[in-house]
């Protein structure tokens, strides 16, 4: 199965070549050959810095622009440029590791009916008893999400910036909610994906990610956000939380 990467990126000049250059890392690792086995799309989301040339500059990947300024809107546009039949939706600021895309092949040659793969974050920048913190939060997380998904049959959960959807199942739910710009979008994305097939989530799956946000404001607050965020998504089909802050670093 071709799979296409989709990075949206608003003013990311400064970790954008360190995500792009792991994922061609990891195409190149599992056998795959960039544009006949995968592409990396990077979505410039109206950024005002050197986001497109820095994208411009890895070997391999395809720049496509979306004015409206939308974490949703920017994952959309890549969409539609794809190709592949796999789409791995991966944030500016995350790392993936050796051996991510042999699981994502693995899960989903082994389940015809799954559409939605995600897995959780381990932030780099931020002291151990942050991650002590955040994976004690994904495991209160996964009980929440093994009950809404077996039990209420409501939804599931994906984690933005860490997922792979199946083109097919994308096409089955047309353009996305309006509703969600930011917070939610991932909830969301989850809940209308478990009405067409499968939607997993696992801990065979991690990804590094930046903990700029957490630092910028507060481990805490940003838990607290998210899970409400999540609940609304999930009961109420719109997000709790409707503007957002953007916290971004200055290039080195």
């Amino acid at each position: 199965m071709k799979i296409s990467f989709v990075v949206p990126a608003y003013n990311e000049q400064a970790l954008l070549t360190r995500s792009l250059t792991a994922i061609r890392d990891e195409i190149t690792r599992a056998g795959q050959v960039l544009g006949r086995d995968a592409e990396i799309i990077v979505v410039n989301n109206a950024s005002t810095d050197r986001t497109r040339e820095v994208a411009e500059a890895i070997e391999g990947v395809r720049v496509v622009d979306e004015p409206r300024k939308g974490l949703v809107q920017a994952r959309w546009r890549g969409f539609e440029a794809t190709t592949g039949a796999l789409i791995a939706n991966i944030d500016a600021d995350t790392i993936i590791p050796p051996g991510w895309l042999s699981e994502v092949m693995r899960q989903f040659e082994r389940s015809e009916t799954l559409v939605g793969l995600s897995g959780p974050y381990v932030y780099y920048g931020v002291p151990a008893r942050v991650n002590f913190v955040v994976g004690a939060y994904y495991r209160l997380a996964y009980t929440v999400y093994l009950f809404n998904r077996f039990v209420l049959d409501v939804g599931s959960m994906l984690q933005g910036g860490n997922f792979v959807v199946k083109r097919e199942a994308m096409l089955k739910l047309g353009s996305p909610s309006e509703r969600f710009s930011f917070y939610g979008e991932d909830t969301d994305m989850a809940r209308r994906l478990s009405r067409v097939g499968g939607v997993k989530f696992t801990f065979r799956l991690p990804a590094q990610s930046s903990g700029r946000r957490l630092v910028g404001e507060g481990v805490f607050t940003i838990g607290l956000r998210y899970s409400m965020n999540f609940f609304w998504a999930t009961f109420r089909g719109k997000p709790f939380t409707e503007v957002w802050q953007d916290i971004r670093e200055e290039p080195s």
